[in-house]
């Protein structure tokens, strides 16, 4: 399996090449288009100069030598009836009759004639601009043609010159890119020691990380749980049972948080893995592996910041805002969200739409969240929710919950035996408990096995 910094460094040179070709045809189009309208806009400014010198038709000979000497370029000069009188390139004797050339027709018509085409005549690729005249009373068409060839010469000097910048620019990009995963991967795997370590006799008790602002919470957060094992490993050490009990606490955590972090990041691997090798992988097929990728991201996120919360909450760190918050608008809202995953849930809710209560917001809505997606998993009915001013209630007929597992359930990492309670770290209930409390209100179930649970909330 390949490294993370390889991973990303794959990514972006694929990222980088498909950007570097995508600039430099828009670099080389872009160049090619200036080119052929400075070459035309050029064309057409030799052509007015050379028509404030034509008095006498007969010396142009010398002139389209001239040009075609000094500056490349291909001068011819036709009468109105199309026959060549003066040709820089060829003999005019042998050459056709204009009067029909496609710039030769627009001149007629427009202030100047305009084409880019083959000339069977010469046998090269011109850019040709004719301007019709009156000399002498007699009209004439004089015409300037430039070889594409040298034309595409200018561009692609320039155009080298342009994509050996970007080079240097994507190569430097490149280097940054593999510095900064280099050092990424230097940070997982120092918090993978460090959590290697947690299983071990010989715990360490501290890690720092200033390579972002979320690795330094993350390793601070792994710190504290590092720190609060090795507490109540030196607390219990004096006693044999309650040290085992500690032991045993310390290897359910660490189950729980691996076998949780394990499956999104199986997930993320083996998506990324498939995408890496199948470039030519169906679109429909693709789109759906990367939001396979986005959710499991979002999960191990998650599961970072119940962590977080069950540990401020254990420590008594975490801080309620107070403020007067809608009841009903609060329990609609997490229903809402809820019913994305649960589409086949119905749900009743019934109340005073006008109840309001002071808590925090953000902190009552995960106690309604954890209740509302706990009675979706466990029930195939309906869920009702039931609330007043002193209460709020909600109800399943789901499987139940035993008579012992209830006198558990609001411990931390506590899961049911035989299912997965709340949510799969075991931290759901604990929570709610903890938040209730911080609030001053307190968490009551009721529940018979195989008919259903309540779970209220005393307010």
């Amino acid at each position: 399996m390949l490294k993370f910094h390889q991973i990303v460094i794959r990514k972006f040179i694929l990222i980088f090449s498909i950007l570097f070709i995508a600039i430099g045809a828009i670099v080389y189009y872009w160049t090619k288009d200036f080119y052929i309208t400075q070459s035309r806009d050029s064309l057409l400014n030799n052509i007015e100069i050379l028509s404030f010198d034509i008095h006498d038709i007969s010396h142009l000979d010398v002139v389209a030598k001239k040009i075609k000497k000094t500056l490349n370029l291909r001068l011819t000069i036709i009468s109105a009836d199309g026959e060549v009188m003066i040709e820089s390139h060829k003999n005019k004797a042998k050459m056709d009759n204009h009067k029909y050339r496609e710039e030769i027709m627009q001149s007629n018509k427009e202030p100047y004639g305009y084409k880019i085409r083959h000339s069977k005549t010469i046998n090269k690729d011109y850019l040709y601009i004719v301007k019709k005249y009156s000399i002498n009373g007699e009209v004439i068409y004089i015409r300037l043609a430039k070889e594409l060839k040298n034309i595409n010469k200018e561009i692609f000097a320039l155009g080298w010159k342009t994509l050996f910048v970007l080079a240097i620019f994507f190569t430097f990009l490149i280097w940054i890119t593999y510095k900064m995963s280099s050092q990424l991967e230097h940070e997982i795997q120092k918090i993978a020691v460090f959590l290697s370590a947690l299983t071990k006799k010989e715990k360490t008790s501290y890690i720092r990380s200033d390579f972002s602002l979320e690795f330094s919470k993350i390793t601070k957060q792994l710190t504290k749980v590092s720190q609060i094992l090795v507490k109540k490993d030196k607390r219990k050490s004096k006693y044999t049972a309650k040290l085992q009990l500690a032991n045993e606490q310390k290897d359910d955590i660490i189950s729980a948080i691996s076998h949780e972090f394990k499956n999104p990041i199986a997930v993320i691997n083996g998506y990324s893995q498939t995408l890496m090798d199948d470039i030519n992988l169906n679109p429909n097929i693709r789109q759906k592996f990367l939001s396979k990728i986005y959710k499991n991201g979002i999960r191990l996120s998650d599961l970072i910041d119940t962590l977080r919360l069950s540990i401020k909450l254990d420590s008594g760190q975490q801080k309620a805002q107070f403020t007067t918050v809608n009841v009903y608008e609060i329990i609609n809202d997490t229903v809402d969200t809820m019913q994305v995953n649960y589409s086949k849930r119905q749900t009743i809710i019934t109340g005073d739409k006008t109840i309001s209560i002071k808590a925090d917001a953000s902190l009552f809505g995960i106690v309604i969240s954890n209740l509302v997606e706990n009675a979706y998993k466990y029930s195939e009915d309906e869920v009702i929710i039931n609330f007043n001013e002193k209460q709020i209630d909600i109800i399943d007929t789901g499987i139940g919950i035993s008579s012992k597992s209830l006198e558990n359930i609001t411990q931390k990492f506590y899961r049911v035996q035989g299912n997965s309670w709340n949510n799969s770290l075991g931290l759901g209930l604990f929570l709610v408990n903890n938040i209730s409390k911080l609030h001053n209100f307190s968490l009551e179930v009721k529940s018979v096995e195989n008919e259903g649970s309540t779970f209220s909330i005393k307010m």
